[in-house]
């Protein structure tokens, strides 16, 4: 059997082998073998074999399958700074896994810039930080700021993802987001009102962790940056979603 490796960036940044394909692999992590654990989980497919940080080899030796024929679900390689050590060049798709394990696959691509009716945009970080941020830059350029080690906080390495915005003058015309501003849309207001006035400041946290995130206020896709280089993961379109993947468009109560 193949042995394969999963880099998870959601809710916990891991990198583990395992002789399960992707959709296997989802339903796995999300609802665990006796249906005992039900979590949403994002992990991008990799190819191995890469660096020196982790032990290749012994992923091979344990990732085996059982004696009855059963293969092999998990050997978990590392927990700690694995995006850090991944190059973007090793990235495949990235999967979206819901609570009750149906998983959806984005494909890999390079950045296409889309357009943003304001002039802000309100991005969720996954990996390895979680703040929740209203941002005047775009995906490049934020990707850029962020991974930049001339600022006093930066990382190696990030994955984000750009949100649905709430209509700040009518709530109405919003559309489908759940209830992801709901305890923080006055907040909301003051950190968009303050990247917009401070031209100094181009990002304006809104919460310091993750509080909460669901798949629904996805907007254009998610994105894994190190520097200017950005790799694109783009996010189906309703209609596609509706079309192709409809059991996973309830599942994510996107539909």
């Amino acid at each position: 059997m193949e042995t394969r490796f999963y880099l998870t960036v959601y809710p916990l940044e891991a990198l583990i082998a395992s002789q399960l394909d992707p959709v296997q692999f989802g339903q796995y992590m999300a609802i665990g073998r006796k249906y005992g654990s039900f979590e949403e989980i994002m992990f991008a497919e990799v190819s191995g074999g890469f660096g020196t940080v982790f032990d290749w080899a012994y992923a091979q030796e344990r990732c085996v399958a059982h004696a009855d024929g059963e293969p092999k679900h998990s050997v978990w390689l590392s927990v700690y700074r694995v995006l850090e050590h991944t190059p973007l060049s090793a990235l495949k798709s990235l999967f979206l896994t819901t609570k009750d394990g149906r998983t959806l696959e984005l494909e890999r691509g390079p950045y296409a810039p889309q357009e943003n009716p304001n002039d802000y945009r309100v991005y969720q970080e996954l990996c390895p930080i979680t703040p929740l941020v209203v941002s005047r830059l775009d995906p490049v350029e934020f990707s850029a700021y962020m991974t930049d080690q001339k600022h006093k906080v930066s990382v190696p390495k990030i994955v984000f993802t750009d949100l649905k915005t709430v209509d700040l003058e009518t709530y109405t015309n919003t559309g489908n987001i759940g209830t992801a501003y709901d305890k923080n849309l006055d907040h909301l207001k003051e950190c968009i009102l303050a990247v917009r006035q401070n031209k100094d400041k181009p990002n304006k946290n809104v919460e310091r962790s993750m509080a909460s995130f669901s798949y629904q206020i996805i907007r254009h896709g998610v994105y894994i940056g190190d520097g200017e280089t950005i790799v694109q993961y783009t996010m189906l379109t309703m209609d596609e979603i509706r079309q192709r993947h409809y059991d996973w468009g309830r599942s994510a109560m996107i539909l």
